[in-house]
């Protein structure tokens, strides 16, 4: 989301922190520091360092994270991780619950909360984005379309993979064998028959249809490699089509053609 993220900052460094970032404002334009119960031995030092920060002209305001007891530790089991202060006759329910009671003075005097007990983490992504006013859409996914011909392999980072060789093939036109995908005429060529646009078709809408569901499950890039014999005429066009269509629909799109300077 763009922020520069510090994890269990000392609440006495904080100001100083703030003074260092100020000299390279475009760098540290935004900054989330991150303190917890292993820092905080005295809760009043952590609002004494925010007065310290508006002092210096810098703002700053408390985001809260939650969840249920039953989650936190649910959690904390799955992780396998040692809970700080799960020390000597201390279980992990009883240092949960501690816990809870000594962060309880921040939460009272935090900003904003986000309870996470049943946000999935592209809920929990949408959540912050709209307390934190990043600026950036919901539609928080890059889709990158990489071309590709399969006589050099798959694209090993491809996470969606679709093969247009059973597309009418330029490659066998003499005004087309020496064009690419990128050239009108060869697109023309490309979808000139019926199974060009079903295919193109029931491609686009399966993506229309998936990336919601990979923004749901927080995926922040999604690779589609689209195929074709040589990866300089049907691939390419299909991929530019493709393009466009989820463009007009709102999304990020990135496109490589990998294999369209290679003989």
């Amino acid at each position: 989301m763009g922020y520069y993220c510090v994890d269990n900052m000392p609440v006495s460094l904080m100001p100083r922190f703030a003074e260092l970032c100020s000299n390279a404002p475009e760098k540290y334009k935004r900054v989330a520091l991150v303190t917890d119960v292993r820092t905080l031995d005295d809760f009043g030092d952590l609002f004494d360092a925010l007065r310290e920060l508006r002092t210096i002209g810098v703002e700053g305001k408390i985001l809260f994270v939650d969840a249920s007891n039953q989650v936190i530790v649910k959690r904390y089991k799955e992780s396998r991780r040692r809970h700080p202060l799960a020390v000597g006759d201390i279980g992990l329910p009883e240092a949960v619950s501690l816990e809870r009671e000594r962060l309880d003075f921040v939460r009272q005097k935090a900003d904003y909360i986000v309870d996470t007990s049943e946000l999935t983490l592209g809920q929990l992504q949408r959540t912050l984005s709209r307390i934190l006013s990043t600026g950036r859409a919901d539609q928080q996914i890059t889709v990158s379309l990489v071309t590709f011909g399969y006589k050099n392999g798959v694209p090993i980072d491809a996470d969606l993979v679709f093969d247009v060789r059973c597309l009418p093939n330029p490659y066998y036109v003499d005004a087309l064998r020496h064009k690419t995908g990128l050239d009108k005429e060869v697109r023309d060529y490309v979808f000139s028959s019926p199974v060009s646009e079903e295919l193109f078709s029931r491609i686009r809408d399966l993506l229309l249809f998936l990336l919601p569901q990979y923004i749901e499950e927080g995926k922040h890039v999604l690779v589609v490699a689209v195929g074709c014999t040589g990866g300089h005429h049907r691939s390419v066009a299909v991929a530019a089509a493709l393009g466009e269509a989820l463009t007009e629909h709102g999304y990020y799109v990135r496109i490589r053609h990998r294999d369209l300077e290679k003989v």
